[in-house]
């Protein structure tokens, strides 16, 4: 994967692309990261060695793109290697491709996740409104208002099943009971 395929890959395949082929794998995951009060010298020959073990991985692309979409490395710290690059150096990076990778971030965002969030959220108001409606003494009658508010909380639950169902679904659970 090259780094343009990788910017344009939604999170899920990235990591299932780290996972299956990153050389880093079967190493010690501290060598990637700096200890608390170790010197210099030592981390610096620890970062060298993450580096070039980085250097021919082929799921490096893939690395680099999950560790600036995850806000990977400080402008400040030096306390990790990630894809071959040290914190530095990716929050350096970040900050150059900052529009790009809020984009990306935003479309990695679960489509059916957020579509049930916000029709659970519109069913609460419209549950919450409707007893503000029934007590603000409007012209219409109390039973029209609640039959059209009853209609409503019923269709947005219907919607919030068939999203529940399609998820689980996807994720081999089967239909939902």
């Amino acid at each position: 994967m090259t780094s343009t395929q990788a910017r344009h890959t939604r999170r899920a395949v990235l990591q299932a692309a780290v996972d299956a082929g990153a050389r880093c794998a079967n190493a010690d995951p501290d060598l990637w990261f700096r200890a608390d009060d170790e010197p210099d010298a030592d981390w610096q020959t620890r970062r060298t060695t993450a580096q070039r073990i980085c250097a021919g991985c082929p799921a490096r692309a893939a690395c680099e793109e999950l560790a600036l979409r995850n806000g990977d490395g400080e402008p400040d710290t030096d306390e990790l290697v990630r894809a071959g690059y040290t914190g530095l150096e990716l929050a350096a990076i970040r900050t150059h491709q900052e529009q790009r990778l809020a984009a990306a971030v935003a479309a990695d965002q679960d489509t059916d996740g957020r579509q049930l969030r916000d029709l659970t959220v519109l069913v609460q108001t419209e549950v919450i409104s409707s007893t503000d409606k029934r007590q603000d003494g409007s012209r219409r009658s109390l039973t029209r208002v609640q039959t059209e508010q009853n209609q409503l909380v019923q269709m947005l639950t219907a919607r919030i099943d068939e999203l529940r169902s399609a998820r689980r679904a996807r994720a081999g659970w089967g239909v939902a009971a």
